[in-house]
């Protein structure tokens, strides 16, 4: 692969040619992908419409909180879960065609992540009344027990008499 890629850059050198393309230079840095400023007048509106490759009417930029989404078209936040796995995607392992708009956050809401428009099984409240009570059974079973010493006995510390040698430094006889 080297031998290829040294050939390709003395070729250039050599011949007034460019040389063969051997990848497509999509762009140099994460910059060049990023949003422009956020349209003010109906022609930067119009252009950034024509960048993301929507129509003038249905291109609508994320408002302008300060958090930098720019002109980013505002896109509905649909999850990959909620898709139609049997349609013929470009992308399957993303549900999602080619060309296709993503909304800003898209990595959050992917097969392996987040579904957004999953509704809980059951609501907030019953999820913290069955935590809670789960808590207090074990409290309550906790402290029920604790008065009547339900727990591993111990033995009361053994400590040597007072009067008494137990040891010595003294060599042996």
């Amino acid at each position: 692969m080297a031998a290829i890629s040294r050939g390709i850059l003395i070729s250039r050198q050599y011949s007034g040619l460019l040389g063969l393309q051997t990848t497509r230079n999509a762009g140099a840095w994460n910059k060049d992908w990023m949003p422009g400023p956020y349209p003010k007048t109906e022609e930067e509106r119009l252009r950034a419409a024509r960048k993301y490759g929507l129509r003038p009417d249905e291109y609508k930029p994320v408002p302008d909180d300060g958090l930098g989404a720019g002109d980013y078209p505002d896109v509905p936040l649909v999850s990959a879960e909620s898709r139609n796995p049997f349609t013929n995607w470009d992308y399957p392992e993303h549900r999602r065609n080619f060309g296709e708009p993503l909304h800003q956050n898209f990595d959050i809401y992917g097969l392996d992540r987040v579904n957004a428009s999953q509704q809980p099984r059951f609501s907030a409240t019953h999820q913290f009344l069955s935590f809670a009570s789960v808590m207090a059974f074990f409290l309550g079973t906790y402290y029920y027990f604790e008065d009547r010493k339900m727990h591993w006995p111990l033995l009361p510390k053994q400590f040597p008499k007072e009067g008494v040698t137990h040891y010595t430094f003294e060599k042996s006889e």
